[in-house]
């Protein structure tokens, strides 16, 4: 990775550290747009999502110290949010799939180009998912984290992430045909 994407905003991280209320809160309006996006993506309720990137938020300014510049800070904030998205699921008892964790046979998914479908059909169709199937799609598609990083959040083995995305990939298919 390009090194100067890892230091973008540097000064600002390193005044945050230190306490800067006011670097603080220039991090947190150049985040909080996005690192919304992402949680409304999982836990699918307004509300939910704005308390969770705020308690985000709060985690990674007491936490920045262990930011280490080895990923991008828009990234390492990501995974936080992700994270507590995922535990707020956890919580609430919302059921990330409803499949058992044995391993399935997965024949060979079809492939679709946004170019044969509405980007709104789409979005619509995912949110008429079951919330475990939108849990994986939104990682897999939307967030871009691959099957490893999928089992180590959702604590699932890679063959279950991959079986679940595809299962959820097939539904999406039906719903939005």
């Amino acid at each position: 990775m390009d090194n100067s994407i890892l230091f973008i905003h540097k000064e600002l991280i390193e005044k945050s550290k230190i306490g800067d209320r006011k670097m603080q809160y220039k991090l947190y309006s150049l985040y909080v747009d996005a690192m919304f996006n992402v949680s409304i993506r999982i836990v699918n309720v307004k509300e939910d999502a704005e308390d969770i990137v705020q308690d985000s938020f709060v985690s990674a300014f007491k936490n920045l110290d262990t930011f280490k510049y080895e990923s991008t800070f828009g990234s390492w904030l990501k995974r936080i949010v992700v994270n507590k998205s995922i535990n707020y699921l956890r919580i609430k008892r919302v059921p990330l799939v409803g499949l058992s964790d044995q391993e399935y046979a997965i024949d060979q998914p079809e492939e679709i180009t946004t170019s044969q479908m509405d980007v709104d059909k789409i979005k619509k169709g995912i949110k008429m998912l079951p919330n475990g199937y939108q849990t994986i799609i939104n990682l897999y598609l939307i967030e871009g984290y691959d099957h490893v990083e999928i089992g180590d959040i959702l604590e699932i083995s890679v063959s279950t992430s991959k079986s679940q995305y595809h299962r959820a990939k097939k539904k999406l298919i039906q719903l939005i045909q």
